[in-house]
């Protein structure tokens, strides 16, 4: 039986190992904790989600939406774990995080081709990959220090990395529910998230404490490169004293039921589990110091004596120079036989960082003679855009990416805009069921 070893278990090698387990090979997965977490990580489970518990919109239009779609048609496992632990959140699919990284504990460790070894693994050298057919890098953006640097060794070059935060989280019972109300932005009959409503006098003041608020400085070596999906709250508000009233806190489709009018400004809190007892604080990723995001987030009408579950942070993440240093199969071409999944490649996002991973399983399952052989999508597609997008080599940095209809090839016909993304979605379906076909990879049931 042909073996691969994973290292990461993670969003990306989770999809990577049920993948090929499925597929006959057997599988080694290394997961450094509990013996050693990342600054970031607190739970011994896999698959833990740090930064929030949304994996973004269901919208058929999107391409995220059309990203889903693909993954279940290919039987993802995050999202199998996700329609099974899913809370609400409107057009959103947002999870219980701690039933779901249990769901897909639970499934890893009751699946009999992996072999679940609890312990790091610091050097593509470590004597524990020696034997295996294929080693698949799956560690992440917060790779533990010794393989970053390792990794950095075999690649050669400047390591690139940039900083992601964290949004805090709040106790329900702490919330004041004579000021916050519940409702959706683009759905009025939800009543998915709850919302602090802000006048212009309250929005202005929040925004200058948040503006003169102490942040926690990068570290000395490191220079400050943030994506610009995840970008700080307090960085958003640097661009303009109206960026957050156009952002994350915009008041379209709300109406606060206490004056019959749309608030100046709005933010939106969402569950963070299924009792309903914990809320995100939605866009407030941030690197503000603790003592100063209890002191400027209690500014926040409805929010005055909240009690912070969890309070947000800054960390690093780590990636490579995917056009430079990965062929379009993932492997590393200063190391023949040593693949990269996830965020780490220069994907961006939870569901992004599954998909790398479930493509490379199948990928690999095929080439170790286990399974159809299957190639790359075509770009048209969700999937296929997104990898190649780690083959476009970049005009000035290469920069991780979310999966969006702008890494497809253009429409070849004129639209207008309110119908182009219907277009994209449409065309992807029709070319990956076409590539899913010539692949002879049998289509899943939906989850």
């Amino acid at each position: 039986m042909s073996c691969v070893a994973v290292i990461g278990g993670g969003l990306a090698g989770c999809e990577c190992s049920l993948a090929l387990a499925r597929a006959g090979v057997a599988v080694r997965l290394f997961e450094m904790k509990p013996g050693r977490y990342s600054e970031a990580h607190g739970s011994p489970n896999l698959a833990e989600l740090v930064c929030s518990n949304s994996l973004r919109s269901e919208e058929p239009s999107t391409g995220v939406g059309l990203l889903k779609e693909e993954m279940r048609a290919l039987g993802s496992l995050v999202l199998a774990a996700a329609d099974a632990t899913r809370v609400p959140a409107g057009k959103a699919l947002a999870v219980d995080r701690d039933l779901f990284s249990a769901e897909v504990t639970r499934v890893i460790e009751g699946e009999p081709n992996i072999t679940l070894e609890r312990r790091e693994v610091g050097s593509l050298d470590d004597p524990a990959l020696a034997g295996a057919d294929a080693v698949v890098v799956a560690a992440g953006p917060l790779a533990s220090t010794a393989l970053a640097e390792d990794l950095a060794r075999t690649v050669g070059g400047e390591r690139l990395y940039f900083y992601d935060a964290i949004a805090p989280i709040v106790a329900a019972d702490s919330l004041d529910m004579d000021m916050v109300f519940a409702g959706s932005r683009y759905r009025p009959e939800d009543l998915d998230y709850l919302n602090c409503p802000l006048n212009e006098a309250q929005y202005k003041g929040f925004v200058a404490a948040l503006l003169a608020a102490d942040k926690v400085p990068p570290r000395d070596f490191e220079k400050e490169f943030h994506f610009e999906g995840c970008l700080p709250v307090e960085e958003m508000a640097e661009r303009g004293e109206m960026t957050l009233a156009f952002g994350p806190l915009k008041p379209v489709g709300l109406t606060d039921p206490r004056t019959g009018e749309r608030p100046f400004a709005v933010v939106q809190l969402r569950a963070e589990n299924r009792a309903g007892t914990a809320f995100n604080l939605v866009g407030f990723q941030t690197k503000l110091t603790h003592p100063e995001q209890k002191r400027v987030f209690r500014l926040i009408p409805g929010l005055e004596r909240a009690e912070f579950l969890r309070l947000g942070s800054i960390h690093r993440n780590t990636y490579v120079d995917a056009p430079r240093v990965l062929t379009p199969e993932l492997e590393l071409r200063a190391r023949p036989g040593v693949f990269l999944a996830g965020q780490i490649t220069g994907v961006e996002g939870y569901l992004e960082s599954a998909a790398c991973g479930l493509w490379l399983g199948l990928h690999l399952a095929g080439n170790l003679g286990h399974g159809p052989q299957v190639g790359l999508p075509p770009r048209e597609t969700a999937l296929g855009g997104l990898l190649g997008h780690l083959q476009t080599p970049p005009v000035k940095r290469f920069q991780p990416s979310n999966v969006h209809f702008g890494l497809m090839p253009g429409l070849e016909v004129k639209a207008k805009k309110a119908v182009r993304k219907e277009l994209y979605a449409e065309r992807g379906r029709i070319h990956f069921a076409a590539w899913l076909a010539q692949t002879g990879l049998p289509p899943k049931e939906r989850a």
